[in-house]
């Protein structure tokens, strides 16, 4: 028998006080967070408090499109639009698995339809039509629904003169739906012209990492751009770039602050003021909003039936 062995005998063979005691200093898995860029501990809780941003370095955590709403939008106004659409397989795409089958895997996982939640709601008592994609679905990947609900959403908004936010957060389009993906950025984007030509106001948020299809579509053509800190913005792979100009690309190239530097986009805002900062940019660009009933938060005056 080798020590390591007498010493595991031993510790399974102690009293059950003592036994007792070790279950007792065991540690909960998801107690404690430990950030990837500084390596700081940090209990979870206070964590998720502070809105997934470490405190010691401020580097931003993955944010699910829930947790983001509930963020930004006041309590029980938020009104989800296009809920029930649900991506098909025309193509009957197989690469290692049926395209059907990675729907139904990754729903049940995420507990998404698809990558993205789209509705109404109120920031600070402002009304504002929302649209926040979900990385974990695919990669964040922009499919035919993507493309229909927020399609809906940026007519909805039109039809209401409400503002449009989008947080985007995606690797691009969804090669499983072949040109029906690809198509989504015109479509998106004929959407968002018609919402300019009636005078409303367009923010998008870019979140880690926002690529691809995306970023050649909706998430620049904002009115205003905002992005969160190091978040990886860009339309090829760093590696693809190199490769085809055949030249080293820049430290920190497709960054957030390299974008900011050379006026891509307008200000990069920490997460835990976005709310604040988005209240302050739909007040001062639509000072001419409708009045809402806000003594009654229940009511449905955000969303037409039809929807």
């Amino acid at each position: 028998m080798s020590i390591f062995d007498w010493f595991a005998k031993q510790e399974k063979s102690g009293p059950p006080v003592q036994q007792e005691q070790y279950k007792e200093r065991e540690i909960a898995d998801g107690l404690w967070t430990k950030c990837t860029e500084c390596g700081t501990l940090t209990y979870t809780k206070d964590l998720k408090a502070n809105q997934l941003v470490c405190k010691e370095c401020g580097y931003h955590f993955r944010m699910e499109s829930s947790e983001r709403i509930v963020q930004l939008i006041d309590n029980n106004t938020w009104k989800p639009l296009s809920e029930k659409l649900s991506p098909l397989d025309p193509l009957k795409f197989c690469d290692r698995k049926p395209y059907s089958d990675r729907i139904k895997d990754t729903q049940e996982k995420t507990g998404l339809i698809d990558a993205v939640q789209t509705g109404t709601g109120l920031i600070d008592g402002l009304p504002v039509a929302l649209g926040v994609m979900d990385f974990r679905f695919m990669g964040g990947s922009m499919g035919s629904v993507v493309g229909e609900k927020l399609c809906r959403l940026i007519e909805y908004a039109t039809k209401k003169r409400f503002p449009v936010v989008i947080f985007c957060a995606s690797g691009g389009a969804r090669m499983q739906e072949g040109m029906l993906s690809l198509m989504q950025m015109a479509k998106i984007s004929g959407a968002l012209e018609k919402h300019r030509n009636a005078k409303l106001l367009y923010i998008s948020v870019l979140t880690h990492p926002t690529t691809g299809g995306v970023t050649a579509s909706f998430a620049m053509l904002g009115d205003i751009i905002l992005a969160e800190p190091n978040a990886t913005i860009g339309f090829a792979g760093r590696r693809v770039i190199e490769q085809t100009l055949r030249e080293k690309l820049p430290n920190k190239f497709q960054t957030s602050e390299y974008l900011l530097k050379h006026g891509f986009v307008d200000s990069i805002i920490i997460r835990t003021q976005q709310k604040k900062m988005l209240s302050q940019l739909i007040s001062i660009h639509q000072p001419f909003l409708p009045v809402l009933p806000l003594l009654n938060r229940n009511s449905d005056y955000l969303l037409d039936n039809e929807l």
